[in-house]
Formats: structure tokens, C-alpha cells, sequence
């Protein structure tokens, strides 16, 4: 990556933006188990966070895709997983397709307001048996007419009790599979719509977490994303953006982490000399931080090769699986060099080594990235 003035601007905004409207906020809204995403998402998209890559036209920034990576960089500075997250679903997860594939009368109504943060965007794609194998989803939109009738339900849905639309991915044929699926923005006013519960997490406490339930709910044919029935194909590619911000975002949060628990050890006395006088504990964070950096350098080679218009399914992949790992044996160690207080919930490390649980799991699991490594690099029979 080649990085220049203008680039070291944008950084120091946002993190200036998150420090003045996230930061002193994060207790409480842990505490709350939800932060407000109206107001937030309002002051984040008058700043100009959201829609970085995406065309002025559509009320995006029109940048490219290193701006991305820095965003992404910064959001996991900040001293929750939640909240980022929820960020990351209104730029990376719930509006790519949208911004590709949809019609002008489409970004107009719901992108645009998104940007702007006038609206609150969420990707319901999981269901209750269909997670990693999205091919098995059942929710049903059926062709009345000019419209589509929708029945399912969809769970773990991030931003979900305080969405005013989904981007949706429901069946629209009888075709199996992956086939015969399409996105559709289903706005959340909707009459047949509702949030069946709001569902407590072991992190990323501060990002709301939905069941969603869909009973004869009707929107029109005119809502769907891009070609009816390219739906799957469509998601695929949002899952690219998806995982390569949640791996620039890992790097971030790392990186501060380490730094953290660096000051922690030095100003924490043991023996009559600081703890980080200890040679075990200097070089375990010296190998971490010699990891995070190989990491980010990854990112970096991820990043360039989309900027060339090169397909990054590979590289999002392995940053995915890698910074998931890489991210739980950094929290791990952290919260054992804290010793008893990281264990306490008043410290950050314990809601560090809790909210990155979820890299692993979110997104893609573990076992499934390494199913597509598998088909990928040709180690199947």
C-alpha cells in the first residue's frame, strides 16, 4: 500500500470522530446493551464515514478501497466489538449489493439515507437452520403480482431491533440449493414484520442482536436487488467486503491491545520490578506483535489486489480465518498477563478476550473458511 498525506488526514479524523461520538460513550451503551443507532449513525455519516467507495452520485465519497482499510484499522481501536460491528454492517455487510446492483430508484430511496446515516441498515441473510450453509435458507418470498409475499424468520441479525430496512436474502423459486435466491430491501415498517425477541450475547454487548419473523409480508417486486434470482451469487460477493473489513478492523483492536497490556506491564510491580521486566513476557509480545504486523501486511496485499479489480475471495478468506485465530491468542494472553484483574468485567481485557470470540464464528466460520480453501486450492477428492 502506498500511503500519503492525505491518508494520515483521513486517519486522524477518524479517529478523532470516534473519539469525540464513541469513546466516552461505551460503558454505558455496554451497560444498555444497545447504543443509539439513529443518533449515532447521524453524527458518523455527516462526518463522512459511510459509503467511502461509493459513487457521489449515490451519496458516497467516492474513494477507494485504502480508505477502507483505514477506517477499518480505526473502528478496532475503539474500545468495544459491538459498536464497530454495527458500523461495519451499515458500510461493508448490508449495502455493497445495493450500491453494484440496485436501481437508481432503489439507492436513491434507501442507500442515499443510509449514508447519510438517516437511515439504519441491517443484512439479515442467518436463519435458524441455515448459518455457515446459506444454500439451506427457507425464508420463502413468493410472486403475487408486483409484489412478494415473505415468510421466514431470520436470527442473529445484527442492528436488527433498530433497522428501518434489511437487505435481505430470501428464496424465490423452487430451484434447490444455491439457486433460485434473490436480495430484496424489505423496509422494516412493513406490515407482517416484526422482532420476535432481542437476544443477549457473551460479547458485543453494546450491538443490538435480533430474531426477525416474517408472516404475509408484502413489498414490491421493485425492491429486489440486482436480477431475480442471482441473490446467492450477489451475497458472496458482499461477503468479500464483509470479511476483509472485520480483518482490518482485527488488526486494530490487536494492535491496541498489545500496546494495553504493554503499559499494564510496566507500571504493574511484582517481585520489587515491573512485570515487563520479565524476558517470557517481553518476547510473547513481541512474537504477538510480530504476528498482528504479518497480518496487517496481508491486508494490505488484500486491499491492493482489489484495487486492481482482482477477484479477493483467497485473500479474504485467509485474512478472515487468520485474524479470528490470531485474535483469540492475543486476548488470551492479554488477559493472562493481567492475571486476576483480567478477569474482572470492569477491565477492557476481559470484554476484549469476550466481544473477539465472535471473528471466529461471525461471517463465516473457521471450518468454512477452510472448506473454501479446500475447493479453492484444489484439496478436495
Amino acid at each position: 500500500m502506498q500511503w500519503t498525506d492525505d491518508h494520515d488526514r483521513f486517519r486522524q479524523a477518524v479517529r478523532g470522530v470516534l473519539d469525540r461520538e464513541v469513546q466516552p460513550h461505551v460503558d454505558e451503551w455496554e451497560a444498555a446493551g444497545i447504543f443509539p443507532g439513529h443518533q449515532l449513525f447521524k453524527a458518523l455519516g455527516s462526518a463522512g464515514l459511510f459509503g467511502l467507495e461509493y459513487d457521489p452520485a449515490d451519496g458516497g465519497q467516492g474513494a477507494d478501497h485504502s480508505y477502507t482499510v483505514i477506517l477499518g484499522e480505526e473502528l478496532g481501536r475503539v474500545g468495544c466489538g459491538g459498536i464497530p460491528m454495527a458500523i461495519s454492517v451499515q458500510t461493508d455487510m448490508a449495502t455493497p449489493s445495493l450500491a453494484r446492483f440496485g436501481t437508481p430508484e432503489l439507492k436513491a430511496a434507501y442507500l442515499a439515507p443510509a449514508l447519510r446515516g438517516e437511515m439504519v441498515a441491517s443484512i439479515a441473510v442467518t436463519e435458524p437452520d441455515a448459518g455457515s450453509d446459506v444454500a439451506g435458507l427457507r425464508t420463502r418470498a413468493v410472486r403475487d403480482g408486483d409484489e412478494w409475499v415473505i415468510n421466514g424468520s431470520k436470527l442473529y441479525i445484527t442492528n436488527g431491533t433498530q433497522a428501518d430496512w434489511l437487505c435481505l436474502l430470501a428464496r424465490t423459486s423452487d430451484e434447490g440449493g444455491s439457486r433460485g435466491m434473490s436480495q430484496i430491501v424489505f423496509p422494516t415498517s412493513t406490515p407482517g414484520f416484526s422482532v420476535s425477541r432481542s437476544l443477549k450475547k457473551l460479547g458485543n454487548r453494546s450491538s443490538d442482536t435480533a430474531e426477525l419473523s416474517f408472516v404475509d409480508a408484502r413489498v414490491p417486486v421493485a425492491n429486489t436487488i440486482g436480477e431475480i434470482g442471482q441473490g446467492f451469487r450477489q451475497q458472496m460477493r458482499q461477503f468479500q467486503n464483509e470479511r476483509m473489513i472485520a480483518a482490518y478492523s482485527a488488526v486494530g483492536a490487536m494492535t491496541v491491545a498489545l500496546e494495553k497490556t504493554a503499559a499494564y506491564l510496566k507500571e504493574r510491580k511484582a517481585f520489587g520490578q515491573p512485570l515487563l521486566a520479565n524476558q517470557y513476557l517481553q518476547y510473547s509480545l513481541a512474537e504477538l506483535s510480530a504476528e498482528v504486523d504479518m497480518l496487517r501486511h496481508y491486508n494490505y496485499a488484500c486491499a491492493d489486489a482489489y484495487l486492481r479489480g482482482e477477484d479477493t475471495t483467497r485473500f479474504a478468506t485467509i485474512a478472515k480465518l487468520k485474524a479470528g485465530r490470531l485474535h483469540r491468542k492475543v486476548a488470551d494472553t492479554c488477559l493472562q498477563f493481567h492475571g486476576g484483574a483480567g478477569y474482572m468485567e470492569e477491565t477492557w481485557v476481559s470484554r476484549f478476550f469476550r466481544d473477539g470470540r465472535l471473528l471466529s464464528i461471525g461471517g463465516g466460520a473457521d471450518e468454512v473458511m477452510l472448506r473454501v480453501m479446500s475447493v479453492l486450492d484444489g484439496f478436495t477428492a
